[in-house]
């Protein structure tokens, strides 16, 4: 039996179990933990780590509710920031994290009365449309269409270091069909990686803005997507939907993505509580 102490987080209703522990069988143990009515309670499991090369501050390793691995996300990334910053790691100012997804670099907007991260901006690194690198068994990444349902769905593919397909609306999203459509659309048979889908509309009213909802590969509708909202925010551009400074409105809060040759990503992060475990197969044991 092992006792594993997990911080929980969440930024912009993503919410995230930050656990600085060795974890035999982490995708077991994030199945377990993540599960709302058995376990904790969470949208992932991230595992904080020492870096991949001396000049870097920590690791990260995402594994979503369902047990498997994600190569990177947007909102756990800063959850991961506000847990390495109480730990020290980095300079207080900016932290430098390796990912599956590559070397991602987090600036840190610190409280000064708690001293604690409130808030925090990724460079996400750039977007690809290209197939091979999303990856997409397609010819093209625009123009995507699939049906289900008598429902047809038209967008574009998009690599944040992980696949999405972006579907753009005239509607506003929340009368999309998300939960109903999304677990089929994950699993299109074109993203052999299955992919994470991104529901959006230009705000009516607002410049430079677009409403967002999500279904994530292995976890389902979550209140915020960061990957998500920096590749939907690169669709949106690249069809004259938005300019470069992108509010990304999520059920969650706000996003602000900032479109150039890499993508920034900022936004707002909460602690949520500390809690410790003893763990054995992963269940938590009174």
């Amino acid at each position: 039996m092992t006792a594993l102490t997990l911080h929980k987080l969440h930024a912009t209703g993503n919410d995230f179990l930050v656990c600085e522990t060795s974890v035999a069988s982490p995708d077991v143990v994030a199945a377990r933990v993540c599960d709302r009515h058995r376990g904790v309670g969470a949208d992932g499991l991230i595992l904080l780590g020492p870096p991949a090369n001396p000049d870097g501050d920590c690791s990260m390793r995402l594994f979503n509710a369902d047990g498997g691995e994600a190569e990177m996300s947007g909102n756990g990334i800063r959850c991961l920031a506000w847990v390495a910053h109480r730990r020290g790691f980095g300079d207080g100012k900016r932290l430098v994290v390796d990912t599956d997804a590559g070397r991602r670099e987090v600036d840190l907007d610190v409280d000064p009365d708690t001293g604690c991260v409130r808030a925090a901006t990724v460079d996400m690194g750039p977007v690809t449309f290209e197939p091979a690198q999303i990856p997409l068994d397609a010819p093209s990444a625009f123009g995507l269409t699939a049906t289900f349902h008598r429902t047809r769905y038209e967008g574009d593919a998009a690599g944040m270091g992980n696949p999405h397909f972006v579907i753009v609306r005239d509607e506003h999203p929340r009368t999309a069909r998300v939960t109903q459509h999304g677990p089929h659309l994950e699993v299109d048979e074109r993203f052999p990686n299955r992919t994470n889908v991104e529901f959006i509309a230009p705000t009516k009213g607002e410049e430079d803005a677009i409403d967002m909802r999500v279904w994530e590969r292995g976890v389902g509708e979550t209140l915020s997507c960061g990957t998500g909202a920096c590749a939907a925010a690169a669709v949106a551009h690249r069809r004259g939907l938005v300019g470069e400074r992108v509010t990304v409105h999520v059920p969650g809060g706000d996003l602000v993505v900032e479109l150039g040759s890499t993508i920034r990503l900022g936004g707002p992060v909460v602690h949520v509580f500390d809690t410790t475990l003893d763990v054995d197969d992963g269940r938590p044991r009174s």
